[in-house]
């Protein structure tokens, strides 16, 4: 069974300072206690947002931390995920084991962090960086963790001065069938994220029709708007294939057994005009790995230059593009979908 796997806003504190690590730590009580996890969870969310804060000013000197809240079917929990651009780690498995300290400390911090989150990954570069992602879900998670799930990772940001994105994204997956979608609106701020949405929300309500039948009841959504690029995937699982849609600037990839394909995107402007709607269909096996990013991501590059990289959980595949390829001067939308045993993450 594939089971769904969503998400809530996604919040992203710039960690300089011992003061935002306090503030990563009280926004992610708040977000446990909405999520329903109990009173000790609430703490463990706060200790590991607090280690990973604490880790960010002590090897990299600065860094960031993204929260959101996470859902697999009916199971809810928080994700936390930490990303720097320093010095990395040449021995990883030394580095999460107690006692093994860089900086000075006790080295307790990774190993902690490592035995009370549910799930935890770590990617790690000398000289480019290190990410890490630690999941904490609900004590009463369904015996659904040892089933397959579509696990989708994402960075989405505003640009830099705006309050509000202009990208808008889901994935919803069932037994068979797994659909997932990048939306960008023309320029930025509320007008921009109004199409973006207005596109999302016409995907949800007609998702039961064909493919280039869902393009068209967007196209006609958006007509009212200032118009958007979207790009959408349609994954069959039992059928082995993934059949994709793009209008405008979506860059879209499939990434399985060492190689690297790019799907076609197509000229226009959803909502205004677009021409005859073409899908495209390409091979896919549940360790395919399908990344999409509007156009606040740069195209150059190679997943194949980060060691190990596609082996690891897409929130840690995302935040690594996010932060070696963001233009910065754009709204950001990268998302990483694959098919993982629930629960049973890599193992560092």
């Amino acid at each position: 069974m594939i089971t769904e796997h969503r998400v809530g806003e996604q919040f992203q504190f710039p960690i300089g300072e011992s003061s935002q690590v306090a503030e990563a730590r009280r926004k992610v009580a708040a977000l446990a206690g909405g999520a329903g996890l109990d009173e000790t969870q609430v703490g463990i969310c706060a200790v590991i947002a607090s280690e990973m804060g604490t880790n960010l000013l002590k090897h990299a000197k600065e860094g960031e931390i993204f929260l959101r809240t996470v859902a697999q079917g009916a199971a809810q929990g928080i994700e936390i995920v930490a990303l720097d651009r320093g010095p990395g780690m040449a021995d990883v498995g030394r580095a999460l084991q107690d006692g093994h300290s860089t900086a000075g400390s006790s080295g307790t911090g990774l190993g902690a962090i490592v035995r009370m989150a549910t799930e935890f990954d770590i990617h790690s570069m000398p000289g480019r960086g290190t990410g890490l992602v630690a999941r904490i879900w609900k004590r009463d998670f369904p015996g659904a963790r040892n089933a397959l799930a579509a696990r989708t990772g994402v960075i989405s940001l505003a640009k830099p001065g705006e309050s509000v994105s202009g990208d808008a994204w889901y994935s919803e997956s069932s037994g068979r069938r797994t659909v997932c979608a990048v939306a960008d609106g023309l320029g930025h701020g509320p007008l921009a994220a109004q199409a973006a949405v207005l596109a999302i929300e016409s995907l949800r309500e007609h998702g039961d029709a064909a493919l280039s039948e869902q393009i068209d009841f967007a196209h006609g959504a958006l007509r009212s708007t200032r118009g958007a690029a979207l790009g959408v995937a349609e994954i069959l699982h039992d059928q082995g294939i993934v059949k994709f849609v793009g209008i405008g600037n979506i860059m879209a990839s499939v990434h399985q057994d060492g190689t690297a394909r790019n799907m076609v995107s197509q000229n226009g402007i959803l909502g205004h005009q677009i021409r005859r709607v073409t899908e495209f269909q390409y091979p896919w096996s549940e360790s395919a790995t399908l990344i999409m990013c509007s156009d606040g991501i740069s195209t150059h590059w190679d997943l194949s230059l980060y060691a190990g990289l596609t082996t690891r959980d897409p929130s840690l595949i995302a935040a690594t593009l996010y932060r070696d390829f963001t233009r910065g001067r754009d709204d950001t939308t990268v998302m990483v979908l694959k098919i993982t045993a629930a629960g049973d993450g890599p193992n560092p």
